[in-house]
């Protein structure tokens, strides 16, 4: 690649050279054109290893940049996905029924002044409106929505797992390890009673999530200003980073149990309870040959059925690091996104991005494989309460938001861990 050519690269993939902030289909554009610059350079590295039993130093560091450059052009991409995601608030009105929008009025009398008259009143007529004994109100349908919606693009675990609502503190749920027995019988032979299945209960508590934002008076009188956006927006973000993290780390204290705090064992010694993993054959980073063979191992680790469903889930700076590998016939496993909104792939299976799994390290499970959806259990309790507090920070006033939420896994055979380990 000549010098006119490598600087074209530079100021394609360059970070300060963005598309404008709401056109998506440029971010992509520059995105995939980056792709394609990085897969260059990556092959001329790869040749002059062939050749020299080492890369150019220049090489290397530019096929550096351009990966850091589509990294940071990969969070542009998603944020302005994001932004296109997140629907305006303030839908509610006689279109949601006279219910409703009496409901969003008091609320927003409730946040703006602390009047609860209209709440109370409310809530003589359905209890399900106001709950001052719990301490604050439930948020109105169209802002408890717009949180929901927000954290299951915010928080990728939350959008691969099973979410379930619940109106009680705890959600138990049975299972089966061994699966239903059965036998084979001729037609006219008895038919003897089968081994009775052992069943598993597994308990996923909620625990309280809370986020406290303050508001002046002044913003609170500025009828221009829309409350129940302003709430979502400061509360919906925070959120999800405390949801992303316990879903894969939490330790089930407090929080949810995230996936990896659970026991590991060598997947050749699975058994039930516990998470099973495939070591890549170095401490610390992939096997000198064939550092491509552990992906392909851990996806086979899977059943089929699990399988047709897995996912990978790792940071983003674990997926710079494998987006240079090829298979024995020269093709990049790694692949960026067909389109604007859509996951990169790996070996044919989607990739989400976690920045709360570990980076590469001696021993660390850095990578993620399976099928969430079976594998890994979200528990939300209905509704989202605020509680208006004037009196603690004056001369702001404190909005305490709370929403319960557990998590843990559901069947220990859906997911499978990389191990950075000999």
């Amino acid at each position: 690649m000549d010098e006119q050519t490598t600087g074209a690269t530079r100021k394609r993939t360059a970070p300060e050279v963005k598309a404008a902030p709401d056109s998506v289909t440029a971010a992509f554009e520059d995105f995939m054109g980056a792709f394609e610059a990085f897969k260059d350079v990556n092959d001329r590295r790869l040749t002059e290893i062939e050749q020299k039993l080492t890369s150019d130093v220049v090489t290397r560091d530019k096929m550096e940049r351009i990966n850091k450059a589509m990294d940071e052009q990969g969070r542009l991409l998603d944020e302005l996905v994001l932004k296109k995601l997140r629907p305006p608030l303030g839908r509610g009105g006689e279109a949601d029924g006279p219910d409703a929008a009496e409901h969003k009025a008091a609320f927003e009398a409730y946040i703006r002044r602390g009047d609860e008259t209209g709440l109370r009143e409310l809530e003589a007529k359905a209890m399900s409106a106001g709950t001052p004994a719990d301490g604050g109100y439930l948020v109105p349908p169209e802002t408890d929505t717009e949180i929901g919606r927000r954290l299951s693009v915010v928080s990728p675990i939350r959008a691969l797992a099973t979410v379930r609502q619940v109106s009680g503190a705890v959600l138990k749920k049975p299972f089966s390890p061994a699966g239903m027995t059965a036998g084979w019988v001729s037609e006219t032979a008895a038919r003897p009673q089968t081994g009775t299945a052992q069943l598993s209960e597994l308990s996923f508590p909620t625990m309280e999530l809370y986020a406290m934002p303050a508001a002046s008076q002044a913003l609170l009188d500025d009828a221009a200003v829309d409350i129940e956006a302003w709430i979502a927006g400061e509360v919906d973000i925070a959120f999800a980073e405390q949801e992303g993290t316990a879903f894969v780390s939490g330790d089930g204290v407090n929080r949810p149990k995230g996936f990896l705090s659970y026991d590991q064992v060598a997947d050749s010694a699975w058994e039930w309870g516990k998470i099973g993993t495939i070591a890549t054959g170095a401490a610390g980073g992939f096997a000198a040959s064939g550092p491509s063979d552990v992906l392909i191992n851990v996806i086979y680790a899977l059943k089929a059925g699990h399988r047709q469903n897995a996912a990978f889930v790792m940071s983003r700076k674990t997926q710079g690091e494998i987006r240079k590998f090829k298979d024995a016939d020269g093709n990049y496993l790694w692949h960026p996104p067909a389109r604007p909104g859509e996951p990169a792939s790996l070996a044919g299976f989607p990739v989400a991005e976690a920045e709360d799994m570990p980076a590469i390290a001696a021993n660390a499970t850095a990578i993620a494989f399976g099928d969430f959806r079976s594998g890994y259990l979200v528990v939300d309790r209905v509704g989202v309460r605020v509680l208006r507090d004037p009196y603690s920070a004056k001369p702001y006033v404190l909005f305490y938001t709370t929403k319960r939420v557990g998590g843990g896994v559901q069947n220990f055979e859906a997911i499978k861990l990389v191990k950075f380990s000999a």
